[in-house]
């Protein structure tokens, strides 16, 4: 475990999310802390708590910037037409890149009936609490907070729930004490059914990345994405391609078994920015397995991973720029 990841752990486990923005190298440690919610006496205990813990873990300097500003979040909705293309992968790479780059970003798994985001984060075990009737995120890879149905449910437990009964539960896991999170990724689940409807209409996200494979059937399929964005007036950040490509670890030969720049050509069709390819590997599936996602490693898929989340985190800072 590195020094982030320890002292991540431990200054999560004192503040919760009211703790953002931790920098941790060489025995520095700084983060900020919300002090809206209060009282003087509240805050200058939990500061001592604080700094205690961090020198006795190690910390040779600490240093609490507070803030009592209260952040709204915006959501950032990874979306796809169909199932099996990759779009929880994604939404995890993405939020772990984004983290890696200094951002103040979460995770929501909206995929309410087939939640993944406890394994893919290698958090299954820890479940989250609460602060009055607000859930408070659980710490995943990368130092990034989530929640998802899954850490509410039985390991297995088929949730078989109707459309309101998922609405308000999607609203548990999007309304919950992010602290000074800033950005959201949500994890939607496939199609364009109740709770892709609730999430746009309530929740309204600042704007969308569509992923799919590069055969035709799957760009059918993130095209009514595409369009059901349209019709909330979602913005579209741009088309993310999966699956691009198979590197044979043995000949070293290159293969594509879902075709080939199907994704890019139809966001040209389309007018949308192309945000990059990631390839079919099976270092991938390992280590989302293992809970620890690519985009933490510094090879070509942690870049590719990487370089998207740069777009889209460009994207989220200047919208109307992009639209222009």
């Amino acid at each position: 475990m590195t020094d982030f990841d320890s002292f991540s752990q431990l200054v999560f486990t004192i503040a919760g999310p009211r703790a953002t923005g931790l920098k941790a190298e060489d025995g520095a440690v700084s983060f900020m802390l919300d002090v809206s919610d209060m009282t003087t006496d509240e805050r200058v205990q939990i500061e001592e708590k604080l700094r205690h813990a961090c020198e006795q873990a190690g910390a040779n300097s600490v240093r609490i910037m507070l803030t009592a500003e209260r952040v709204t979040p915006r959501l950032i909705a990874v979306a796809s037409g169909k199932g099996g293309v990759g779009k929880s992968t994604l939404s995890t790479n993405l939020a772990v890149a984004m983290k890696l780059a200094g951002r103040s970003v979460g995770l929501v798994d909206a995929d309410i009936y087939g939640p993944s985001q406890p394994r893919l984060m290698g958090a299954e075990d820890n479940k989250p609490e609460a602060d009055g009737k607000k859930l408070i995120p659980v710490i995943g890879a990368g130092g990034v907070p989530f929640l998802s149905m899954g850490q509410l449910a039985k390991p297995g437990q088929a949730i078989a729930w109707r459309g309101p009964m998922a609405g308000n539960a999607l609203s548990q896991l999007v309304d919950a004490h992010w602290g000074q999170v800033r950005d959201i990724i949500v994890d939607m689940p496939p199609g364009t059914g109740d709770i892709q409807l609730s999430m746009v209409q309530k929740h309204k996200p600042l704007g969308a990345v569509i992923i799919s494979t590069p055969q035709d059937l799957a760009l059918m399929d993130a095209t009514r994405a595409i369009g059901f964005f349209d019709t909330a007036k979602v913005p579209i950040i741009g088309l993310v391609e999966n699956m691009a490509g198979y590197l044979c670890p043995h000949c070293g030969e290159m293969s594509n078994p879902f075709g080939a720049g199907g994704a890019e050509a139809a966001a040209a069709e389309l007018g949308i920015p192309f945000l990059g390819r990631i390839p079919l590997d099976i270092d991938i599936r390992l280590a989302s397995d293992a809970g620890t996602p690519p985009a933490l490693s510094d090879g070509p898929i942690g870049r590719a991973y990487a370089e998207i989340a740069r777009q889209v985190s460009d994207w989220i800072d200047n919208p109307k720029a992009h639209a222009a």
